[in-house]
């Protein structure tokens, strides 16, 4: 579709006729030597010419209008986790699938394009009922955000209606019809269930520490119900209950540290003569035997929420005593406020301007202990320099406002690939506004970012002093980056790992050693793969490349594997996938100037095995969802239904439009006319013996 607009008024096309006619009429007057209608037809190729080119005058613009027609689609999400399986199979699901394709085609030719995807988002064209859980809720919203702005007619959910993991997909708005399709079977089984373990994933050695079973009690009442815990296969504790009419049966015991290190116990609930599930009677739980907790120490003026934020990612590991020291107001005990008193000493306001802190920090900086130095408003950010602390602002009493962005030659520990991209979303923090200078030494974790310029001042660096570390951070205002990622994604995950690491990573010494090899993190599933890295130093302790890494691995049963690789530039990591359940020690070796280097570790591999808690088909769930919805609910042997319904929809096809603009002048064709009229006049009259 197009039109024509003008820049001018249409009205001046009136003066462009005339002027083309009246000029041809002044040039074909006069006596010519040509016939009557040739000297018209010179006449009228002059009019449109000079006429063409006086309306080119007037700027037309040329209005062009796309219309693109997409067609509806629904999306058939499938649950493929294990617990289809159990009550589906493989002809069962064979012939489900064969229903599904004719359903399929059906639709199709109806108008639709229809798309068959499992609950991670993934294109699939079969059942495969190999999912460890069942996230139900997320499934849906994977198809919302793919096809938003698109032509989504709905959603055929083909499910048991058994989700856990995530929310329940009944509190989410949706603004489509989500039709389910019900799989399983509905029937109660008798079933003892262990459905809950609470436990602590890190004990102190020469401790008692709590492990609580639950009990879930499914079509059976007054049972004599037995919880045993093992440790490497001999019984160490055992409880016995009668259920009675509780559905819920609580055990308690209470186990003691002895050995350090990782260890293993297996909870299990002894079975009954009518379970046919005895799959969800026996799990493994892995604690954690340690020396003690590691002190960390906050001084501050006066309260202020970014303590509360600290507080809430370090009161999370177990590994941390989380001690606030504020004089007059939340006093610590004295013995903690000694040079040596703990792993990690945090200044929060230094130097405060009040003086509050001062000589603690007089007494506490001469110490062994590292330094975590806050910076904020409250700072007198002109004195620090007068106090050992080798950071000088330019300070005119102006603050600016900066996000962070990670310094991608910080190798002393490691970011999540996208924490880039949630930092950026952070609200800013203040900080001093102005140039500074700091120590040469200094390694910068993160850059100051402004508004979308990244500037070359850091925002938290840090460097090494008299054996110990030290660190600045310079910003006030930590606790809106918290509450800032909780409201966008529903945790604190980027914001956890970068106190946490920054944490460890100032309280632990500095491991001196030229060959280090290490997991990338203590506990694994067993869906992901184990990350472990190696890293090799010169006598400078600088990064070296090229180095023969020998791994050996060996399981809880004495097994060996062994592997090998070179470490490169941007391969010092080495990937080992399909470990089962359990502890797993690693030694790694590599020569190094004629000598063998040898380091050990351990790591975990833990199992979720969610899907067999419960095999019991939840269809309210699924009819309460369509209903919601404004969608139907069917069950598997229905499906003719859902098609001949499916069948009889109108397929309304969403129109996008896409106007553009051109002038007229800018066209090709309108160039081609124009020398097509003028070369056709000047050969007739070249013909005709005329110039």
């Amino acid at each position: 579709m197009q039109r024509l607009l003008f820049e001018n008024s249409p009205y001046y096309i009136i003066l462009c006729l005339l002027a083309g006619v009246g000029y041809a009429y002044l040039l074909y007057k006069s006596r010519y030597t040509w016939s009557k209608k040739i000297n018209q037809l010179l006449f009228s190729l002059r009019s449109i010419t000079v006429f063409f080119l006086s309306f080119l005058l007037l700027g037309p613009i040329m209005k062009f209008i796309t219309n693109e027609y997409e067609r509806p689609a629904w999306v058939f999400l499938m649950d493929t986790s294990t617990s289809i399986g159990e009550v589906m199979d493989s002809v069962s699901q064979e012939s489900f699938i064969r229903e599904l394709d004719k359903t399929k085609k059906i639709i199709e030719a109806s108008g639709y394009d229809v798309k068959w995807e499992d609950l991670n988002g993934n294109e699939i064209n079969s059942i495969k009922a190999t999912g460890t859980i069942s996230d139900i809720n997320r499934g849906i919203q994977n198809v919302v955000n793919e096809f938003e702005g698109k032509n989504l007619a709905g959603i055929v959910l083909i499910s048991d209606g058994i989700y856990n993991s995530g929310t329940s997909p009944i509190y989410s708005p949706l603004r489509m019809p989500v039709i389910t399709v019900g799989l399983g079977d509905t029937t109660e089984r008798v079933d003892l269930i262990l459905k809950n373990i609470a436990f602590n994933k890190i004990a102190y050695q020469g401790n008692k520490f709590p492990v609580k079973a639950q009990v879930l009690m499914q079509g059976i009442i007054n049972q004599d119900v037995m919880v045993t815990i093992s440790r490497d296969g001999k019984v160490i504790s055992m409880l016995q209950k009668n259920a009675g009419t509780r559905t819920l049966v609580d055990f308690d015991f209470q186990l003691d540290a002895t050995e350090k290190g990782i260890q293993r116990y297996d909870v299990s609930v002894r079975p009954i003569d009518q379970e046919n599930n005895k799959r969800n009677n026996v799990t493994s739980i892995f604690i954690e035997v340690v020396d003690g907790k590691k002190k960390i120490i906050l001084i501050a003026p006066a309260p202020h929420p970014d303590i509360k934020a600290l507080r809430a990612v370090l009161d999370k590991n177990s590994n941390y005593e989380f001690i606030v020291h504020i004089p007059g107001i939340a006093d610590a005990n004295a013995t903690y406020l000694k040079p040596g008193g703990a792993e990690l000493i945090i200044f929060h306001q230094a130097i405060d301007l009040g003086g509050r802190t001062i000589s603690l920090y007089n007494a506490l900086a001469k110490g062994p202990t590292s330094l975590l130095l806050m910076i904020g408003s409250q700072s007198n950010v002109r004195q620090l320099p007068a106090y050992q602390i080798p950071v000088q602002f330019e300070y005119r009493g102006q603050w600016d406002e900066v996000t962070p962005i990670i310094n991608s030659n910080f190798l002393d520990f490691g970011f999540s690939e996208n924490s880039n991209g949630v930092f950026s979303e952070y609200p800013p923090v203040q900080v001093p506004f102005g140039k500074f200078t700091y120590p040469p030494n200094a390694n910068v974790l993160l850059y100051q970012r402004i508004g979308s310029v990244i500037t070359d001042r850091p925002l938290l660096l840090s460097w090494e002093a008299e054996d110990k570390k030290i660190a600045v951070l310079i910003g006030e205002g930590l606790w809106r980056w918290r509450l800032s990622e909780f409201a966008d994604s529903g945790n604190t995950e980027i914001f956890d790992e970068l106190i946490s690491k920054l944490i460890q990573y100032l309280s632990t010494r500095d491991d001196k050693r030229k060959f280090r090899s290490f997991p990338l993190q203590n506990e694994f599933s067993e869906s992901e793969p184990v990350l472990i890295e190696s890293q090799v130093y010169n006598e400078l302790y600088e990064l070296i490349y090229g180095n023969d890494i020998q791994l050996e691995l060996r399981d809880e049963a004495g097994k060996i594997t062994k592997y090998s690789y070179t470490t490169s530039p941007g391969g010092s990591r080495y990937r080992i996938g399909g470990l089962k359940e359990g502890i797993y020690y690693f030694k790694a070796s590599t020569n190094l100037n004629g000598n063998t280097e040898e380091v050990t570790g351990r790591f975990l591999i833990t199992s979720k095995n969610l899907e067999a808690q419960n095999l019991v088909a939840d269809f309210d769930l699924l009819r309460k969802l369509s209903i919601e919805t404004g969608g139907r609910f069917y069950r598997a042997d229905q499906l003719s239904l859902l098609t001949s319904e499916l069948g009889k929809t109108k397929a309304a096809n969403l129109i996008h439009t896409d106007e553009s603009f051109n002038q007229l002048i800018n066209l090709k064709w309108v160039f081609f006319l124009l020398l097509t009229l003028i070369s056709m006049e000047w050969f007739l009259r070249k013909f005709l013996g005329s110039y």
